[in-house]
């Protein structure tokens, strides 16, 4: 017995003296159910409607008023016209300043008192089908509620019905959410899990003292172990598009030519930090490991598609913008489902050619020429 306890003894000793076994043991739990608990919710807060208000009376002010005072709605447009101009909700949606509008007729407050029935029109961004059937039944509500307030004070029932319009997604097909995730997720965790062990493999064969004293430059080293793995990915692009396009219905409304392009920043974008990961960790296991993590839960939790980022805390959603699934998402849907160019996804062009940049820039710097 004496025995057995003091080889218990002796492994709560190994267990304690080894700082990445009591990071695993108790840092992984820790983050995982702050993470979670943050980001897993069904419930939609503070997503940006535009309400376009054409009545401007005093009882169209008083269901602005009521959408703005809710919690689940962050009012970023306010267009107030006593005429009824030709309205482009589009524009809105492409900028991404409102995932969901309101339109507010012209003599809404009029028809309402004096025929006691209204309408209001809400127009959703259906690219994402789930947020956007989730925004009209709020918005829908919250109507609802105003109307049984001005039942409430007038003897007479009024009735504001609400007519529904989804832009871009009429059917509401889940295939246009989950794929433009699902291609990020394969691009980014594929790339970023292969190169992570490629450097690595040559540390643990004893093949790196040869690649050490041949006439490559550490460049041309990073570069070679890269270019195989780019032109794999390349080819699982080309089939995750075919089957998305004609087994799944995934509309491919925009340039070929542009999605391409701007998957290949996303794939040099992991390449790069793979590589990264490779020249700075001594083990295979290590390297598949801090992949996995590194890019496995980030994507799922912070690209936006499984779940709203405006449901997380402010740091968490600022912790978001240095995930580059998050802007690949952006961009697919921008592409394949609006149709967009290069002019409305630049800022995100832009994110992503730069984290490429970046992260082969210090993957190059740490690759190591001698072998300690």
């Amino acid at each position: 017995m004496n025995q057995f306890l003091t080889f218990v003894r002796k492994e709560f000793f190994h267990v304690f003296r080894d700082k990445k076994s009591l990071l695993m043991l108790f840092g992984v739990p820790i983050a995982q159910i702050l993470l979670f608990g943050f980001a897993l919710t069904n419930e939609i807060k503070n997503s940006s409607i535009a309400i376009f208000d054409f009545s401007n009376d005093e009882i169209s002010r008083q269901l602005v008023q009521k959408v703005s005072e809710s919690s689940y709605f962050d009012v970023t447009s306010l267009t107030i016209s006593s005429k009824t101009p030709e309205m482009d909700i589009e524009k809105v949606f492409q900028k991404q300043a409102a995932k969901i509008a309101i339109v507010i007729p012209r003599n809404f407050g009029q028809e309402l008192m004096h025929q006691n029935k209204g309408q209001v029109q809400l127009i959703a961004d259906a690219s994402d089908p789930n947020t956007a059937n989730t925004l009209v039944l709020y918005a829908s509500n919250i109507i609802m509620d105003y109307q049984k307030e001005l039942t409430g004070v007038s003897q007479f029932p009024y009735q504001i019905t609400t007519e529904m319009r989804m832009l871009y997604n009429p059917e509401l097909k889940g295939a246009t959410n989950f794929v433009p995730g699902v291609m990020a997720l394969v691009l980014s965790l594929i790339c970023v899990l292969m190169t992570s062990v490629s450097i690595v493999r040559e540390k643990e064969n004893g093949t790196m003292e040869i690649l050490l004293v041949s006439p490559f430059n550490p460049l041309m080293v990073v570069i070679s172990k890269a270019v195989p793995y780019f032109l794999l990915s390349l080819v699982n692009l080309t089939m995750i598009l075919i089957l998305s396009v004609f087994l799944l219905d995934m509309p491919m409304n925009g340039s070929i030519f542009l999605l391409y392009f701007e998957s290949t920043l996303l794939i040099l974008t992991a390449l790069a930090m793979g590589l990264l990961i490779s020249n700075v960790t001594g083990s295979q296991q290590l390297a598949m490991m801090i992949s996995l993590m590194g890019m496995l839960l980030p994507t799922l939790l912070f690209a936006g598609f499984m779940f709203p980022l405006e449901n997380m805390p402010q740091p968490l959603q600022i912790f978001s913008n240095i995930v580059p699934a998050k802007w690949y998402c952006i961009i697919v849907k921008n592409i394949m489902i609006k149709g967009l160019g290069i002019s409305a996804i630049w800022k995100e062009t832009l994110i992503l050619a730069g984290m490429a940049v970046f992260f082969m820039t210090l993957s190059i710097k740490k690759f190591n020429v001698r072998l300690s």
